[in-house]
Order: C-alpha cells, then structure tokens, then sequence
C-alpha cells in the first residue's frame, strides 16, 4: 500500500474468530454448519473503532504500505516488517489486520507466517491460513484495485459494533462465494445488506446498506453495521462504514439463483451514478 497518513486500518482483538483460524470456525458452529458444506460460512468480530483511518499506533502497519508488495514476509518493506514484529500494542494489531487480510485475500492453500521477539524475549511464531479466496494473487504479487475492493468489502462485511461473533453467509458475483446452494440458502435466509469500498485508496472509504424489511430482525442478531446501531445521539454508524440506506435504493436486485446484490453504488455525484461489482452480501441465519 502507498504510505497516507489518513490511511492506518488497525484490526484490533474483540472476540477473534474467523480470519486465520478456518477449523475453529466450523468447529465451534459445528451443528449449524455441518450440512452447509458448499457454503461460505464466516465469524465475525471486527470492532467498528478498529477500522478507522486516523492512527492510533502510529507504529502500527499500514494498509497502503503493503498493497504495492507482494503478502509475504520476504516482499514487505523493512518498515511492514518492523511493524509486524513490533512486541507491543502497535505489533500486535498490525498483526491481526494482516491476519484477517489474509482470510479474506487467499485460498486455504495459501498461508502468511511472521515470527517475532515478544517482550519478554520468547520467540513466537503466527501463521496465518488464507480462507476466502479473494484476491489469491496477492500471495504473488501486488494488490491490484479490484483486489483491494473485494478485501474491503469482506472486511467491512464482517465488522460488528459489538465485537462479538455471528455466524453469516457472504455472497457475492466473485466465483469464489459465488454458489450459494439450497441448503445455504435455506439455512441463511434473512438478508441482512451489503457492504462495499476500498481501505486501500488514497482517502479510504467503506460503505453499508440495510435490507429494511428486515433491520429490526438484524439488529436484534447484533448486527448494526448496516442497520446503524440505535444509540444515545440517535442512528450511529459502524466507525468508518457509511451506511447508505435501503439496498433496493443503492444496489442492483439480489440475483435470483444465487441471492446477492450484483452492484451498488459508489459514486452518487454523477448521472448516472457509478456501481462497483466488488460487493459483498450478507446473510443471516
């Protein structure tokens, strides 16, 4: 990623499940996945003040400071790497936003290992099991722009303002969570919205719509991020995701065979406005 101060996306440790750890997803939802084999099935715990562009370490590894390099540790920049080896806080969270960068960008063939020294001078070692598969050549090369939208997308789609972990059906035009079967279906039939944009752009952007038949239905699943959390000041969002009102007004009609929103909308400031297909679509049990 190109250096920009407003640029730091930080992914910091609520209930961590998901990114990195696909076993333990299936695992721990193991009744209510089991029959779901084809589906892409997802934890997610991704505190909405984890994900906001202003710095809060500023040792921490930035997301445009990676894109330009290939997602291995022998590619980054020195300046990544001290990051990603740094014992304290700044490490630490650079450490989770690369592991759930790589759940979503690569295949479950695919893996990021980084060792480092903690504060007490003991040698640990993380690796990092890629799982969705959607930007597998970052594992070679540079992020590209579609590659860093689909990322984005799957991270915002698996923030939650609670920090807690919800099982969710991710959907999307990408062939890689493309099919979504009859028992997937089936078994997450409520829509909750889609979430699209792009962490990695010189000013960093990420945004929500809510499928308003069902907000009450997904706030009551603590999923406020498209919904809008109901707070003390009124309809809040999730940090830096701007929700963006009704689906139906913003994105194209769900596909019907395989049920996700082909397209939203980015850029409202023209006529007609512009759609990205980078979207990704969430559904709930």
């Amino acid at each position: 990623m190109q250096r920009n101060t407003l640029a730091l996306l930080m992914i910091s440790l609520g209930t961590l499940v998901g990114c990195g750890d696909a076993e333990g997803v299936y695992e721990e939802e193991e009744g209510a996945v089991e029959e779901v084999a084809e589906a892409i099935v997802e934890g997610n715990a991704i505190q909405p003040n984890a994900i906001q562009p202003n710095a809060i370490q500023p040792n921490a590894i930035q997301p445009n400071a990676i894109q330009p390099n290939a997602l291995a540790p022998s590619t980054l920049s020195p300046s990544s790497l001290a990051a990603l080896r740094d014992p304290g806080e700044a490490g630490q969270l650079s450490r989770l936003f690369v592991r759930y960068a790589v759940g979503c960008a690569l295949e479950p063939s695919q893996s990021f290992t980084v060792t480092w020294t903690d504060e007490l001078g003991v040698t640990r070692t993380e690796i990092y099991v890629g799982q969705l598969g959607l930007a597998p050549s970052w594992a070679t090369g540079p992020l590209d722009e579609t590659g860093q939208r689909w990322v984005s997308a799957c991270i915002a789609a698996r923030t939650n303002w609670y920090g807690v972990t919800v099982t969710l059906s991710m959907r999307a035009v990408h062939d890689a969570i493309k099919h979504a079967g009859i028992v997937e279906r089936y078994s997450y039939p409520k829509e909750e919205g889609a979430f699209w944009g792009n962490l990695f752009a010189p000013t960093p952007y990420l945004h929500s719509c809510v499928y308003v038949p069902n907000t009450d239905y997904v706030r009551s699943r603590m999923r406020d991020c498209a919904a809008g959390h109901i707070g003390t000041n009124g309809i809040e969002s999730c940090g830096i995701i701007e929700r963006r009102g009704s689906c139906d007004a913003v994105c194209d009609s769900l596909d019907s065979n395989n049920g996700f929103r082909p397209k939203c909308v980015y850029d409202a400031t023209v006529s007609p406005p512009r759609k990205t297909t980078e979207v990704v679509t969430v559904f709930l049990q």
